[in-house]
């Protein structure tokens, strides 16, 4: 005899008794749903767009702006500007203390101490602390290599010891001299091409010398330039000049303005 008892069948024979363990019955079906049948979908659930398993689908403005994430770009790596080009000119003496502007004569004297730099790429052509031609005996002199007085010559002279040797080459970061507050200044301006002197001595810009009549035409256009790259002007900047200024020279250093 076989009899079925939760699950387990129990077989009786012999006088004897086996427990056999059966498969697990399945799992009921949802109430008024049969094995196999198509799930029928509540008018609620189907007005929230339940999907055939009975689940809401994923909305699709969320859908898109997940879809939005995962395929935004990496951001383009910030440019860089170019550096801008250093100024062709810059003041030499931006490091003076008590920079004292003086009178215009064949150049530009000044009082103060510090450091002088050249005004921009040159070659130095004369550098010495002992010359009998010049108050306290200071005479360096540099051939500027590039801008718009390219090729001139510029003498810094007087109370001036030099810092650098002949045929140097020197930018205008360069200290090219020492300035003491001896007593005389210094004097700096255009000088001769050969760098003999200063320029205003030579015929073509009128043969002035020490002795005046001052200021020179020369030596209020070497002004010029230092008052546009940011120097003080000297007392008598605004007056007229004698002599001449030789074509070499430029007549307006307004685009050396920044």
């Amino acid at each position: 005899m076989t009899v079925l008892v939760a699950g387990t069948t129990m077989m009786a024979g012999a006088g004897a008794a086996l427990a056999v363990t059966s498969w697990p019955a399945p799992a009921p079906a949802a109430a008024g749903h049969l094995p196999g049948a198509p799930v029928r979908r509540s008018p609620a659930a189907s007005a929230a767009g339940a999907d055939s398993t009975g689940q809401a689908p994923v909305p699709a403005a969320t859908h898109r702006a997940a879809t939005r994430k995962r395929a935004r770009h990496p951001r383009p790596a910030a440019t860089v500007s170019p550096a801008a080009a250093p100024p062709v000119y810059q003041n030499p003496l931006r490091d003076v203390t008590g920079l004292i502007p003086e009178r215009v004569d064949m150049g530009a004297d000044f009082g103060g101490t510090g450091p002088v730099y050249a005004l921009g790429d040159a070659v130095i052509t004369n550098a010495t602390g002992d010359s009998a031609g010049w108050p306290g005996g200071g005479w360096i002199t540099y051939q500027l290599t590039s801008g718009p007085a390219k090729g001139l010559q510029v003498y810094v002279a007087e109370d001036v010891q030099p810092a650098v040797t002949v045929g140097q080459h020197v930018t205008s970061g360069t200290v090219i001299a020492q300035m003491s507050n001896r007593g005389d200044g210094i004097e700096t301006g255009w000088a001769m091409a050969d760098g003999a002197s200063a320029e205003s001595q030579l015929a073509d810009a009128g043969g002035i010398s020490g002795g005046g009549p001052f200021p020179t035409e020369v030596g209020l256009n070497f002004d010029a330039l230092l008052v546009t790259l940011g120097v003080p002007a000297a007392p008598n900047y605004g007056a007229a000049g004698y002599g001449t200024l030789p074509a070499a020279y430029p007549a307006s250093w307004a685009s050396l303005r920044q």
